[in-house]
């Protein structure tokens, strides 16, 4: 008769993803994995796999968790521009943590640690940012329609621009506690918008 599971491999996974996101996926050791689950390695292993695939599904479920509000916030029914500007300013607030961890975003952490030498982490980073870069761009592309924004405009390369500042700001905001360092970048990049 087959052993049913002790744990429960959705808390599992979520206990994995908070703890590769603190530390990154090179200082997380199995042990460390065995550890924080509290769990065996064999059950990592069959139900996971390797540490890199216990990365990748916790990666997934990540960009799972912060995709439905990005839509949510981009795609509502009215002007777009208000919607577009509340997002940069939420990812500026957020990038610099209330409670000093100084985590940044999985996303961005897996771009700079896995995605150079890594085919699997480049392309969830790559899909996570196009699909950024389309929300903005729809909800740009709705905003000229709507005449909010000026027809000499590129939605796409003003969707490029703030995508990056975005991520930048992800980056600059794991490095430093100085909200006004990324509030003030916001402000600037949005006045592209004007």
């Amino acid at each position: 008769m087959a052993r049913t599971k002790e744990f429960d491999p959705e808390a599992a996974l979520q206990s994995a993803l908070e703890l590769f996101w603190q530390r990154g996926f090179e200082a997380t050791s199995m042990s460390d994995l065995v550890e924080h689950l509290g769990i065996g390695r064999a059950s990592i292993y069959a139900t996971f796999g390797s540490k890199h695939e216990l990365y990748l599904k916790a990666l997934d479920r990540y960009q799972e968790s912060c995709d439905p509000r990005l839509v949510r916030e981009l795609s509502q029914p009215g002007p777009a521009l208000p919607a577009v500007r509340a997002v940069v300013r939420r990812f500026a607030a957020e990038s610099v943590d209330a409670d000093g961890r100084l985590r940044g975003c999985f996303v961005v952490n897996t771009a700079t640690e896995l995605a150079p030498h890594d085919p699997a982490a480049a392309r969830r980073v790559e899909h996570s940012w196009d699909h950024i870069e389309t929300l903005l761009h729809s909800a740009l592309v709705r905003a000229q329609a709507q005449g909010e924004l000026g027809e000499d405009r590129d939605p796409r390369a003003l969707a490029r621009v703030l995508l990056v500042l975005m991520q930048g700001m992800r980056v600059v905001g794991k490095a430093s506690a100085d909200p006004a360092r990324l509030r003030d970048a916001a402000e600037q990049a949005l006045t592209l918008l004007d």
